[in-house]
């Protein structure tokens, strides 16, 4: 569902398909049913990866364009954004009869504990992140010169180009 959704999605934005997209949105499906894949029905799962499919789409390009993040592989999108969609979603789709999410029935309880995990989470791994790359930038730094980077890593570190 979620490279079926991705797929429309670029098709729609931007007049063709994306295939590298489209894998994202495989991937975005996957990750996003992972953490209610044991109390959501096919139904719901289906759903939860047509959602992430399209939402990882947006997700990329925010960080590409609005934050402006080397995410060459949108990595940040298809398993922190989708992940954390997918873990709040638990909170709406769950059918199991101890954790009844809010469309069969239950209470908020169990959005708010997802929510409460995903930011718990998250923000331990921003803050562990941000103090790693802090590091690694003052001291062996983690960007290439302009130059390099337009050449192309392979030939400043193998001393061919990848492609001809």
């Amino acid at each position: 569902a979620g490279g079926i959704a991705t797929l429309a999605t670029t098709w729609i934005r931007y007049g063709k398909p994306t295939f590298s997209m489209t894998l994202n949105g495989v991937l975005a499906g996957l990750v996003a049913i992972t953490a209610g894949c044991d109390v959501v029905t096919p139904g719901g799962a289906i759903v939860i990866g047509f959602m992430a499919g399209v939402l990882v789409v947006f997700s990329v390009e925010f960080f590409d364009k609005i934050v402006k993040i080397d995410d060459p592989v949108g990595a940040i999108s298809v398993h922190g954004v989708c992940g954390a969609f997918g873990t709040l979603m638990v909170g709406i789709f769950s059918n199991s009869p101890d954790l009844l999410g809010i469309l069969y029935g239950g209470n908020a309880q169990v959005l708010i504990s997802q929510l409460i995990g995903v930011a718990t989470v998250g923000g331990w791994a921003i803050l562990c992140a941000t103090i790693l790359f802090l590091l690694l930038k003052h001291t062996v730094g983690i960007r290439v010169t302009a130059k390099e980077e337009e050449i192309g890593l392979d030939f400043f570190e193998h001393g061919e180009k990848a492609y001809n």
